[in-house]
Formats: C-alpha cells, structure tokens, sequence
C-alpha cells in the first residue's frame, strides 16, 4: 500500500524555536531512516518562524539530505488550509495511508480534522515521538491529548469557514426543473456542476458522502449549501433519504426506519430529496392536498414497486388521490447503456416487452424509467402527470447519465468512487 507521512511542527511555541524543530526532525530521521522512498509533508503553522528569513525552508529541507523525496513544507494561512492541500497532494496521487508523526496533543487535535476532512477510504497512523520536546504550552514536554468541545468546534469553525471561501471547479449550479410540477412546490434536479469536489469522478457538486469514497462529510455539506442558496432554501430543513435499493417508505413524523428508498410528508418547508447516479431520482407533488413524496428507484427498487409504494403512501398516511399526482422522473441511466443479467431482465420483459432490448443475449440492455412508467400508470397516476426530466438545450428524447460525463455522475461510467447528484422538492 502506498503511505505518505506528515510531520507536525505546528506546536511549537519557544524562544528556542530552531533547536527544538532540528531535535524533532533528527528524532524522525533517526526512526525512519535515511532513504525513505515515502513522500514527506512537513506541516508549520503560519505564525512560527518557518518559512521566515530566521528559519527559512530552505533550513527544513537540509535536515531531509538522504530521502529520496525533498518534503513539501505546508505553511498556509490556518491549520485547515494546510490539511486541505495535504489531502489534495494524496488524492491526486492516490495515496490513502497517511503516518502522522507529531505530539499527544497534535495527535488529538489531527484525530478531529480526520473525522472532518477525511473518510474510511483512507488509513491513519500516529507517532508521538515528539512529546519529549518542549514548547510554551507545555514546557516540560507532557503535552496532553484531550481536546475540549470549545476546541473541536473551533476547529469545524475555521474548516467550514475555508470550505466556504473556495472557488468552484468547475461551473456554476445547474437546476433542471419540470413544468408539470405546480408553483406552489420548491424543487430541482442537480447536476455535477458547481461545487467544490475536486475528486475527477467526483466533481464537482458530489452531494452525497459514502465512507467508502474520498469526499468527506464536510465538503458534501458545502455543496449542500451552496445548492441551498443557489435553490432558496435551508440545509438545516434537508432531508436525503437512507436508501437500500429496497421498497421501504418513511412517512415523516413516524420513527424512521433503518433505511428506505421512499419518503413522503405535508409539513410545509422541509425539504426532502433522493440520491441518483444511474438510479432514478423520482418526485412526488400533489398540489390538492400539498403533499410530497420522493423515491430513490434502481432497477433493483423498480421491480420491488418502490415507485408505487411511495404514492400508497401519500394515499393512505395524507389522502392523496392517484389522479391528482404528479411524478418526475429524474435523470438516470438509459437502456443504452444499462445492462442486466438475462435472468434479471426477464422481469422487466415481464414488466412490458418494449422494457428490454436483446432479450436473447446474455447481458439485454434495460429501460428502467419506461419500467417506471408503466408501473406508475397501472397504478392510476395519468399519464400527462408523469414527465421524464429534460435537458433544455439536448433534443435527445433519451436522457443518460452515462452519456452525458459534462453534466451527470455515473455509476455505470465511473466505477465505484463515483458521485451523486439529487432530485429534492418541498412545499412553499
């Protein structure tokens, strides 16, 4: 596995400052050993005296004579601005294993930036072989390695505010919205466009962190609310839902289950939204009794009824009328490129025939929103209220995620570190 390791000089607050960085570097030359083939980070904070005339990086540099890879020193403006391109480095090299050489108290301080900034995607390893060098916050060298509430708050604070003074990556927000959905609903479809993810399959307005990928929480919720004042409303009434490529419905106001791929409500200004990366984002509206649903569908969630389920659920838990509903179907993956096992697709070929193309090879392409469709009109919702969702300027009657790399994440196309746009709608 590759590993980087990030040496921590930003604790350090003596009158001795040179002695004590010289005894800390020795200290880690002495562990590693001269030759590392390992990329080194060396992190300063912006207030020491490195990088200035009296301690000049050029200094730093001299105390790695022997490694294979001169060190990086990172001196930015906070703490957050430094760990920010430190990740930065790493992804653009795909390194996830990360040695951390610092104090009691910076291992403490770097644990909380870890939870911000980083997922389980990536593989930390701390070493406090500096807790016997003195500083001004601890002058006998026993730093501790309690951080307070105050603390760790404060460190959210300075990331959240950096997030937030980012340029984007590319573009600006994109909404495609429907005419069918009446005014007296907010709502909107995302594209990848607009924020701050820099991952390539991933950017730029990925709204939706898995442990699994390298967008941390933090940056998904700077998109969130960049798309929250691109869309006029508030990530603190934002609801996405827990799917499983299941059937399950969340009435709003009832305990939540563990997962589900539908949720519905009538509480005015909560904002409910369902994730897509070739599944299908579907919205709900029915303006006679203003209420909402949306649902998550992959072809999984498709054949187990999920669509259906979640309009039950305006039916039996608000009184919707089937006629009354609206549904938007949201970008997804087309039967151009979508793909099943020939057992898989039979069931959609069962669904109707014109749901599956080359039904005699072993792998047919699969048309999950004509599935939709169907299912959605044998339910008793009419047909002019179900729209597929548009590009305005693609004549294209096939909308796919796939297709489209400039405005869609994709499953299908990227693999498994792939990002999510969504498909959210509340009432005004």
């Amino acid at each position: 596995m590759s590993a980087v390791t990030l040496v921590d000089l930003t604790h350090i607050r003596s009158s001795e400052y040179d002695i004590c960085v010289k005894r800390r570097i020795s200290k880690f030359c002495a562990l590693t050993g001269n030759g590392s083939q390992e990329p080194v980070f060396v992190i300063a904070d912006p207030e020491s005296s490195v990088g200035t005339d009296r301690f000049p990086r050029s200094s730093v540099l001299e105390m790695f004579i022997g490694f294979s890879n001169s060190p990086q020193v990172l001196c930015k403006s906070s703490l957050s601005a430094s760990l920010y391109a430190f990740k930065q480095a790493i992804d653009k090299e795909d390194i996830s294993h990360v040695k951390i050489i610092t104090s009691s108290h910076g291992r403490a301080l770097f644990q909380v930036y870890q939870e911000l900034l980083f997922t389980s995607a990536y593989h930390f390893e701390y070493s406090m072989i500096f807790d016997s060098v003195s500083c001004d916050s601890c002058p006998l060298g026993l730093c501790t390695d309690i951080i307070s509430t105050q603390q760790a708050a404060a460190a959210k604070h300075q990331l959240c505010a950096f997030l937030q003074r980012l340029p984007v990556v590319k573009g600006d927000i994109t909404l495609l919205k429907s005419s069918v959905i009446s005014d007296c609903f907010g709502h909107g479809f995302t594209t990848r466009a607009g924020g701050i993810s820099y991952i390539n399959t991933l950017s730029s307005l990925n709204l939706f962190c898995n442990p699994r990928r390298k967008d941390p929480r933090v940056v998904v919720s700077e998109n969130l609310r960049r798309l929250g004042l691109q869309a006029g409303f508030s990530p603190q009434q934002f609801n996405l839902i827990k799917c499983n490529h299941a059937s399950d419905v969340w009435v709003m106001g009832k305990p939540a289950p563990d997962s589900y791929d539908g949720m519905v409500t009538n509480q005015v200004g909560v904002v409910i939204a369902a994730p897509g990366a070739d599944c299908m984002p579907l919205l709900f509206t029915d303006p006679v009794r203003k209420v909402i649903g949306v649902a998550h569908a992959g072809w999984k969630g498709t054949l187990m009824g999920i669509a259906m389920a979640t309009v039950k659920a305006m039916v039996s838990e608000f009184g919707s009328r089937p006629e009354d509903i609206v549904c938007v179907i949201g970008p997804s993956v087309g039967p151009c490129c979508f793909t099943l096992e020939k057992d898989s697709a039979r069931e959609f070929h069962a669904i109707h025939p014109d749901c599956v193309r080359n039904m005699d090879s072993s792998t047919p392409y699969v048309d999950i929103r004509l599935a939709t469709r169907i299912l959605l009109e044998r339910g008793g919702i009419t047909p002019a209220h179900i729209e597929d969702i548009r590009i305005p300027h693609l004549s294209d009657s096939t909308l796919c995620t796939s297709c489209h790399p400039e405005l869609f994440f994709s499953h299908v196309r990227d693999g498994l570190n792939f990002g999510t746009q969504i498909g959210f709608v509340w009432i005004k």
